[in-house]
C-alpha cells in the first residue's frame, strides 16, 4: 500500500473506489491504514487528498491509537447522553437471561445477571440501543422542525449505524443519522441536522455550501469543532 511521509509520520492507505460517492472521504480506523473512498483517481491523486487531509488524519490516528481503557463499568460509572454524563447503577440480577439498560430522568440502571460490573464491550450494544430509541423518539421531530425553519426539505430521515460517520445526505436526499448523535448536546444535534440539510442543495463542502450552513444555523462553529474531536471520518 502506498505511504505518504508527513514530518515524521507515515500515513499508508488504501484506496476504496465508488463510482456512487460524488467526492472522496478518508476514515481513520483504529490499527488499520486510512481508508480514501470515491471516485476513481490516479495515485497521485489520491495522494494529493490524502496529503491535504494529513494533519487531520495525524490527529485523528493519535486519537484513535489510544491505549484501550479495560474498565468496567460499575455502580458509580458515568455513561453519555445528550451532552451530560448521568451516573450508572449496575444491579445484579441473576434471574434475566441477557443485560439490561434503562434510563430514568437522572440516571442509567443497568442490570446484569453475572454480577455487579459489565465490561466496556456489553455496555456498548446496549447504549447504542437506547440512544436509537430516543433518535427515533426525539432526533428525528427535530428533523421535521429544523426543515421548517430553513424550507430544506428533505426526502426521509432515518437511523443508520455508520462506521465512521455521524450523518450523511444521499444523492437522493435522505438524510442518516448514527445512533451516537443522541449523546451530543442537543445544540450539537441541531448543528448536525441542519449541516446535511444544506447538502440537500449542496452536495460539497464548497463556500457556498459553509454560506448556507452559516444562514441557517449562525453559530455553527463551536459545534462544528465538538464534532471535529470525534474519531469519525470526515468528507475531503
Amino acid at each position: 500500500m502506498p505511504i505518504l511521509r508527513y514530518g515524521q509520520t507515515a500515513i499508508e492507505w488504501r484506496f476504496q473506489p465508488d463510482a456512487k460517492l460524488k467526492r472522496h472521504y478518508v476514515t481513520v480506523e483504529r490499527g488499520r491504514p486510512v481508508l480514501l473512498r470515491g471516485p476513481q483517481v490516479s495515485k497521485a491523486e489520491q495522494e494529493a487528498l490524502v496529503r491535504r487531509r494529513a494533519r487531520w488524519i495525524r490527529e485523528k490516528q493519535e486519537l484513535v491509537n489510544q491505549p484501550l481503557r479495560n474498565d468496567a463499568i460499575v455502580t458509580g460509572s458515568r455513561l453519555r447522553y445528550s451532552g451530560r454524563t448521568y451516573f450508572t447503577e449496575v444491579r445484579h440480577t441473576p434471574g434475566i437471561g441477557q443485560p439490561r439498560l434503562t434510563f430514568t430522568a437522572s440516571r442509567f440502571i443497568v442490570e446484569h445477571p453475572d454480577g455487579s460490573s459489565i465490561p466496556p464491550e456489553a455496555i456498548a450494544p446496549l447504549l447504542e440501543g437506547f440512544y436509537r430509541n430516543r433518535a427515533h423518539e426525539k432526533l428525528l421531530q427535530r428533523v421535521r422542525y429544523w426543515e421548517r425553519q430553513t424550507g430544506l426539505q428533505s426526502c426521509g430521515a432515518r437511523i443508520r449505524h455508520f462506521e465512521s460517520r455521524w450523518a450523511s445526505c444521499s444523492g437522493n436526499n435522505v438524510l442518516e443519522f448514527h445512533p451516537r448523535v443522541m449523546e451530543l448536546s442537543t445544540t450539537v444535534q441541531d448543528y448536525v441536522i441542519v449541516h446535511e440539510l444544506c447538502h440537500t442543495v449542496e452536495k460539497n463542502h464548497t463556500k457556498a455550501f459553509w454560506s448556507l450552513v452559516a444562514q441557517h444555523f449562525p453559530e455553527w462553529r463551536r459545534p462544528h469543532a465538538t464534532l471535529e474531536q470525534a474519531a469519525f471520518g470526515d468528507a475531503v
